[in-house]
């Protein structure tokens, strides 16, 4: 249990698709000066080198943000995403990489809040030592799913928060969709952002109906879907998925236009996108 280390897959593609929906949400909630709070269950290690070992192995990065980084003319609403990216990277060679938690922490003002939660136990001290000394962060070490009802809702109660766990346990992907109907009841103004892989078993799909069947929340759905040839290192991955309840207005068009651009980057790749307007129903 609990052998799901990131480091091995910092920066792949599905790190990118995922990361780049999130800094287009962060985005739009400091449109706004009122504060807001980003709760990640699944924080990993605050940030990676990726000239380390275990990026290094796996090498999952160079089909992912290598790809994007040296990519020419990038759509608008990857800029936010590449903007972080840059900034940790000033002389344009590409080292380091923001897990969500560096991501999130790039957009925090002095009024908002970062609440951390990872349970790995040599991840959860590299995540306290990348995060101290910063008073608008607070780290907790506790099960994902239970702190997803238990830190929910923050205050400030304007904010989103991010549901990744590994799936390595099968029944993540029923209580992924339980608790995350009971958080919503409790947090009707959060965003929720759940990740998903799409494996062989499509194992999400019964999570994604339990969604539909139980959160009456505006949705957007939206997948890509990966290159399986021999040799890749990230062939048992068949794409990278996305449920976002609650977004903000235009997001899923922003989102969009990224996930086009990123199928074309990534090769033999395939997006799609589903919205569901619960209140226009």
């Amino acid at each position: 249990m609990l052998s799901y280390q990131h480091a091995y897959h910092a920066g792949g593609p599905a790190d990118v698709h995922k990361h780049v929906a999130l800094s287009l949400l962060l985005a739009a909630l400091v449109k706004k000066d009122k504060p807001f709070a980003v709760i990640d269950l699944y924080a990993g290690e605050g940030e990676y080198n990726l000239t380390h070992f275990a990026a290094q192995k796996t090498e999952e990065f160079k089909q992912g943000i290598g790809q994007v980084w040296e990519a020419k003319s990038p759509p608008p609403a990857l800029q936010e995403y590449l903007g972080v990216l840059r900034h940790m990277n000033p002389d344009g060679e590409l080292r380091r990489y923001p897990g969500s938690p560096a991501l999130a922490r790039a957009y925090l003002r002095e009024q908002d809040r970062l609440i951390l939660n990872e349970l790995h136990s040599t991840a959860f001290p590299n995540l306290g030592r990348w995060a101290r000394k910063d008073e608008r962060i607070v780290v907790h070490k506790r099960d994902g799913l239970e702190a997803l009802l238990g830190l929910t809702p923050p205050n400030p109660r304007r904010g989103l928060v991010l549901i990744d766990p590994s799936y390595e346990v099968k029944t993540e992907y029923a209580g992924v969709a339980e608790k995350t109907a009971a958080a919503v009841k409790k947090w009707r103004e959060g965003v929720f952002v759940i990740w998903y892989p799409i494996l062989k078993e499509a194992r999400h799909s019964a999570m994604i109906e339990a969604l539909k069947a139980n959160v009456s929340e505006e949705m957007v759905i939206d997948e890509l879907s990966l290159s399986t040839k021999r040799g890749d290192a990230v062939s048992g991955l068949l794409g990278t998925g996305l449920v976002v309840i609650n977004p903000p207005w235009q997001f899923e068009v922003a989102l969009r236009d990224a996930g086009l651009w990123l199928a074309r980057t990534f090769e033999r790749s395939k997006h799609s996108q589903t919205s569901l307007n619960r209140a226009a129903a």
